[in-house]
């Protein structure tokens, strides 16, 4: 990351708005990280995964984005990991009170 974007990073997470959004995200930002990370160990591009998926290119770049407004399904996120030579595990996890 370039330190004009932590400065910024910085800056912004000191609103409390901004860091209570932040935060709600961190799941998410978890989540992607995780996908991230396996196709990288994988060597794999978004091409080759698409190839393998039975999808295009720049449907994997969505699926990768953690955009809002698209929901993969878990059969999609099942293709994908199988992919990459994983699987998708999903439980539920008590919140903390």
């Amino acid at each position: 990351m370039s330190s004009d974007l932590k400065r910024f990073r910085t800056k912004a997470l000191r609103r409390p708005a901004v860091r209570e959004a932040y935060d709600g995200l961190s799941d998410e930002f978890a989540f992607l990280d995780e996908v991230l990370k396996a196709r990288a160990q994988a060597g794999l591009t978004q091409a080759e995964v698409a190839e393998r998926v039975g999808t295009t290119q720049s449907a994997i770049a969505r699926l990768e984005s953690g955009a809002r407004k698209h929901s993969p399904s878990i059969a999609t996120l099942q293709r994908y990991a199988r992919a990459l030579g994983y699987r998708v595990q999903i439980k539920l996890v008590k919140e903390r009170v």
